[in-house]
């Protein structure tokens, strides 16, 4: 007896995610014959195939002792299962094949898969929790300059629009690697349900041993600005300090390009590129800057919100012609910015 399932639609883009994940699955019960893995209930079938697919596996055994059931149609239903509605199994099965055969009181099913990632793609699966562990994984991806990231969330209410804000808050996050937005893909797998899979894939203004080159560089020029400032308080006399010498190091112009290695190793950063270098600075100064894109007068700008110590706030929009200025808010809106509040929480 013999039963093949074909995927369709696995790929499609999804719309809802949030996090908490599980885990590949455990090793199930097995036989004397640790290659041969034990079902007695439908559930221990689908966590026993779902298993194989967990491990890669192209041929598998598994033995159907005390099985009262239907065991063609449950063997058809479990593979479809964590074929079309299991994340793992949507987003790593090409197709499904079975067959089974009885063995005096028991069964012994054979399952073979064919895969549409490799093995090394499903064993890279992250699992991750909330938005703040996904986005930590997307900054730890795009500061190598990774080619693909690949997550595992639970429960995840949201859909491919808030996964590309994600990846933005995470490019700005990390601004020594912020060096062109990468153009993403993202896929959600499956099409409905509590937990995805999710598949971005990023590519890159450059070779990644370009990118790694200028991102050296950038690294050092940015610590050799900072390191005559690390003999100050951290807190706001670092920031200070800092903001004295800031014309001298950092090369703006209205027409400059986006990123922090413009401001501080190329020909000059337009705000966007001057508020990466300002919140790599401040970095290494150890006080929390984040870039939020806004507006100046209607008019598209970047500018960094500065927080030198746990009771102070500032708003700094270095790129201006005149001497840089650090702002309270109602300070920084009555000199015509606008911004979303909820962008900075990030």
């Amino acid at each position: 007896m013999t039963g093949i399932l074909l995927l369709s639609g696995c790929s499609s883009m999804l719309e809802r995610d949030y996090s908490v994940v599980s885990p590949h699955p455990e090793h199930p019960i097995t036989e004397q014959d640790s290659s041969t893995i034990r079902a007695e209930t439908y559930q221990d079938l689908v966590s026993a195939v779902l298993y194989l697919v967990s491990q890669h596996t192209e041929t598998g055994s598994i033995r159907l002792v005390n099985y009262t059931d239907d065991v063609e149609a449950d063997l058809a239903r479990a593979c479809l299962e964590v074929a079309t509605e299991d994340p793992l199994g949507c987003y790593a099965v090409d197709y499904i094949k079975h067959d089974y055969s009885r063995v005096v009181t028991t069964y012994e099913a054979n399952i073979y898969i064919m895969y549409s990632k490799t093995k090394e793609q499903v064993q890279s699966i992250a699992s991750v929790t909330g938005s703040n562990a996904i986005r930590e994984e997307l900054q730890t991806a795009l500061t190598a300059f990774a080619p693909e990231v690949v997550l595992r969330v639970g429960y995840f209410a949201e859909d491919e629009v808030y996964i590309a804000q994600l990846i933005r808050q995470a490019y700005y996050n990390t601004p020594e690697a912020a060096l062109g937005m990468p153009v993403s893909a993202i896929t959600l797998y499956p099409e409905s349900g509590r937990q995805r899979i999710v598949e971005i894939t990023l590519s890159y203004s450059g070779t990644v041993a370009g990118l790694k080159e200028k991102q050296q560089a950038l690294q050092e020029t940015a610590a050799q600005i900072t390191a005559p400032l690390q003999d100050k308080p951290v807190g706001l006399a670092r920031i200070t300090a800092l903001q004295d010498v800031f014309p001298s190091s950092v090369k703006t112009r209205a027409e400059g390009g986006a990123t922090a290695w413009d401001a501080l190793c190329g020909d000059g950063a337009d705000s966007e590129g001057t508020a990466l270098a300002l919140a790599l600075l401040c970095g290494n100064l150890e006080c929390t800057c984040t870039v939020t894109e806004g507006t100046h007068d209607g008019a598209p700008v970047f500018f960094c919100i500065l927080s030198p110590n746990a009771d102070t706030v500032l708003y700094a929009d270095f790129s201006r012609d005149e001497a840089p200025q650090l702002y309270q808010e109602a300070e920084f809106t009555a000199l015509g910015y606008a911004w979303n509040a909820s962008d900075t929480d990030h």
